[in-house]
């Protein structure tokens, strides 16, 4: 069956068992409405997919704003509506937020990418309604360019019922009504029956088929339970999420915890937004960078979370939107992150720029061993101090014995890195360091730093 997706001052295209909706020259393709799907863009007379890399929530609203759609938008990476086929036109694209078209952003150039169709980059520009009743409670209506269409209640279900409740931000469903029980749609029917497992976030990620025997006699109703408030507690030393690799606790590979095992987090989509709520949620202050592939190590086991897509305001990884739970993945490009309270100093017993260096390890402050510290090591933590290049590097403890632990790894900067936690460390602890090793006075610039 073919069908016409119809709206003024846009384009027409025919499409089978999917939509297809375009504006001018970019597209959406293989969604379950006209708002939703791989995203395609019309450049030396063909179509071509765009890259996943770097795309971000402003991207997305640009291209839902070009198309006519609802600005509230989600994104789809690794190829979710399906991998396009041709040329993937555009890559890196990075866009403000504030752009007219996806064409006005930055980008690389046309037809440059290190992508293969795997990483084609889709949207979802939409949420849904309830018309006649209450927020959570009402006729379903569904976003049709800038059209609301009504839909029909052949074969709809609880399951579909579950998603719609879900997005809405509404309790369980309670009921479906059938037979425009709040009421008649005055637009047009969209004659496709959903189908969805249940488990959606989101009504768009439904499949459909076809439906040909619908009219507005057929309109579907729901009632969602009204969601109550309620009030829970986070502890901030998490159990489920932890940083492995890494100098401290700070610092390290994503992973979480997940029926009873760890495992880790692909980096495709991860980006500071992400790294933020890792850090807040294990009380290591802010996140510095969220490094890709494998930086801290590869992982081992499963790969439980990819496509993260975090506003950075969650409490936790897990209330971010995210890809299901478990995928085949490459630990090569497992996510890892460097937040502030790995990377901050402190300095005890002088200046900014001078005293006994401490650094934060389980939850104490720790001083370092001073065996094989050398020119490199200082430099990286005169560049972190911001107190210029290192002038000397001196052993015992000029600004006095630190009162705690001991950390007995040796650090073993090459000198280029920007935080210390980027340093490697050997794997051997120095069990014959004590307090009396404490690495002395280290001049930055003429100004003396001390680390212990």
């Amino acid at each position: 069956m073919t069908f016409l997706c119809c709206l003024s001052s846009l384009r027409y295209i025919l499409y089978t068992s999917f939509c297809i909706l375009s504006a001018g020259n970019v597209r959406l393709v293989g969604g379950n409405n006209s708002c939703a799907g791989r995203v395609e863009v019309y450049y030396n007379e063909e179509w071509g997919t765009v890259c996943d890399d770097y795309w971000a929530l402003t991207n997305t609203a640009v291209v839902c704003r070009e198309l006519g759609c609802d600005e509230t938008s989600n994104t789809m990476r690794a190829a979710h509506f399906g991998p396009g086929s041709g040329k993937i036109w555009m890559d890196n694209v990075r866009c403000s937020g504030s752009e007219s078209s996806i064409f006005d952003c930055s980008k690389t150039k046309m037809g440059d990418h290190n992508c293969g169709h795997s990483e084609d980059v889709g949207v979802i520009c939409s949420g849904i309604r309830l018309v006649g009743g209450s927020r959570c409670s009402g006729r379903l209506e569904v976003p049709h360019g800038n059209t609301w269409y009504t839909v029909c209640d052949a074969a709809f279900d609880q399951q579909d019922a579950e998603v719609v409740c879900r997005e809405l931000d509404c309790g369980a469903p309670v009921q479906v009504l059938g037979a425009a029980a709040f009421g008649k749609g005055d637009a047009q029917m969209w004659k496709q029956e959903i189908q969805c497992g249940g488990d959606e976030y989101q009504f768009a990620l439904c499949p459909t088929s076809p439906s040909q025997f619908c009219s507005h006699e057929n309109d579907v109703s729901v009632v969602c339970a009204e969601k109550k408030l309620t009030l829970s507690c986070v502890l901030l030393s998490s159990e489920t999420v932890r940083l492995v690799g890494g100098n401290s606790r700070c610092a390290g590979r994503v992973e979480v915890l997940y029926r009873g095992q760890w495992g880790t987090v692909q980096d495709v989509g991860w980006d500071l937004p992400d790294a933020e709520v890792v850090c807040r949620e294990l009380g290591c202050g802010e996140a510095l960078t969220a490094p890709k592939s494998a930086y801290f190590g590869e992982g081992s086991g499963e790969v439980w979370i990819s496509g993260l897509q975090c506003t950075g305001s969650e409490l936790t990884l897990t209330n971010c939107r995210f890809n299901g739970w478990g995928i085949k993945a490459n630990h090569t490009e497992d996510a890892g992150v460097i937040c502030s309270d790995d990377s901050f100093f402190r300095l005890v017993g002088g200046s900014r720029c001078s005293g006994r260096v401490e650094v934060p390890h389980d939850w104490m402050w720790v001083s370092v061993c001073d065996a094989a510290f050398d020119q490199q090591d200082a430099e990286v933590v005169c560049r972190e101090l911001d107190c210029g290049a290192p002038v000397q590097v001196l052993g015992a403890a000029a600004f006095g014995k630190g009162d705690a632990q001991m950390w007995t790894q040796e650090i073993q900067c090459r000198g280029n890195e920007s935080y210390i936690s980027l340093c490697p460390t050997s794997s051997s602890l120095k069990q014959n360091c004590t307090h009396e090793n404490a690495i002395g006075l280290l001049l930055c610039d003429g100004l003396p730093v001390l680390w212990e």
